[in-house]
């Protein structure tokens, strides 16, 4: 069988969800065939994200949590989070999950590198291994970072960076029901840096140090960050490392092409599905996917889908511009942030579902001058 209704290259996040979101549609009995290189059988990353809906893919959260705790040097908030939950899902969960249900349906899979993609006017070709497989549509999600370059003449290049330990003590010294989103309480060093806690029980969390920065750390500048972290903030002398986890997140406002030709799609990271000023990625994938199929199914073609606002792209430049440019700032505008507005308004911002008021009322608690500065900047970038 070698030709099929759609072809989806990559079954990561976007190229699984897409392909669950399918079948969970009247979409339902058209061929899929999903190509990867890789067989996901197990659990390499996990995925966050807030919400006040029901989704697809409830039934395989991990964990959830209805407070979240904001820190800083002189000032720390617990949220509830209600309507909203904080959700964690686990790669194996999701890739067992979708990989389960698609089974059921008339969806197949080959293993191996994606050579090339043809477009063409009414059928793509993706060649595998030197075999070729022909589609009505095919949605690329394979994204290479050594293949991406921003053009910083004109854009931002930053990369949210991380890495963490998910530890055990001995004694009590988590609250299970709040997860820390943000803990400025270590060294910025010029770049916007803290820490996130996603607590499992009394005794075991996942702590992560996580920067917003252009350059990278060393393994060792990282694994110090944590333990100053864990011993002289959070008093833990004792605690045992059960896992680790790393990962590198692009965050840029250079445009990313949705349409890779008549008959191709972009989607997850590879088609600008990360939220530019935050890094967050799972949940927009996952809405990007219902909207493709909603497009498929009242258009004929999956290209009818929804852009940000203009307001949300201009706020994610500045944001992108303070953060490469003035990271110290980072630390006390978030504060600011934080202390002045309740976190359903800043949800709704960052969801980019934010009323007219919501954003006024958002971007006039916040000191004015730095964004001023940088707005001025982005022009002056823009317009060279």
């Amino acid at each position: 069988m070698d030709h099929f209704d759609f072809i989806l290259a990559g079954s990561g996040a976007a190229g699984l969800g897409l392909a669950y979101h399918m079948v969970n549609s009247p979409l339902r009995d058209c061929s899929i065939l999903i190509i990867d290189k890789e067989v996901k059988n197990k659990n390499d990353r996990t995925w966050c994200y807030w919400t006040d809906q029901t989704t697809l893919l409830d039934t395989i959260v991990y964990r959830s949590w209805d407070h979240l705790k904001f820190i800083s040097d002189d000032f720390e908030r617990s949220f509830t989070l209600f309507p909203y939950q904080y959700h964690m899902i686990r790669g194996i969960d999701f890739y067992e999950k979708t990989t389960q249900v698609l089974s059921k349906h008339n969806v197949h899979f080959a293993h191996g590198a994606v050579e090339q993609i043809k477009d063409g006017e009414d059928i793509a070709e993706v060649v595998v291994g030197g075999t070729s497989y022909y589609g009505k549509w095919v949605f690329d999600s394979l994204f290479s970072p050594s293949e991406f370059h921003v053009d910083t003449s004109r854009y931002h290049d930053v990369k949210q960076h991380f890495k963490g330990w998910e530890i055990e003590t001995n004694q009590d010294a988590f609250d299970p029901r709040v997860m820390t989103l943000f803990d400025f309480r270590t060294p910025q060093k010029g770049s916007m840096r803290f820490i996130y806690i996603l607590p499992f029980s009394s005794r075991r969390a996942l702590v992560e140090y996580t920067l917003f920065s252009a350059r990278l750390l060393t393994e060792e500048e990282y694994a110090e960050g944590l333990s100053n972290y864990i011993q002289n903030i959070l008093g833990l002398k004792e605690y045992r490392i059960l896992a680790e986890e790393k990962g590198i997140i692009p965050m840029t406002d250079q445009p990313f092409p949705r349409c890779g030709g008549k008959r191709i799609l972009f989607t997850g990271t590879k088609g600008g599905r990360v939220k530019p000023s935050t890094g967050y990625a799972f949940l927009r994938i996952q809405q990007d996917s219902a909207a493709i199929v909603q497009s498929l199914l009242k258009y004929g073609h999956p290209f009818h889908l929804p852009d940000s606002p203009w307001v949300f792209k201009m706020s994610d430049s500045v944001m992108l511009q303070l953060m490469h440019r003035r990271g110290n700032l980072m630390k006390p505008i978030f504060t600011q942030l934080f202390q002045n507005n309740p976190i359903h308004r800043i949800f709704r911002f960052l969801d980019e579902t934010a009323s007219p008021i919501d954003t006024i009322l958002l971007m006039t608690s916040l000191s004015p001058l730095p964004f001023i500065q940088a707005l001025l900047k982005l022009v002056i970038l823009r317009r060279t």
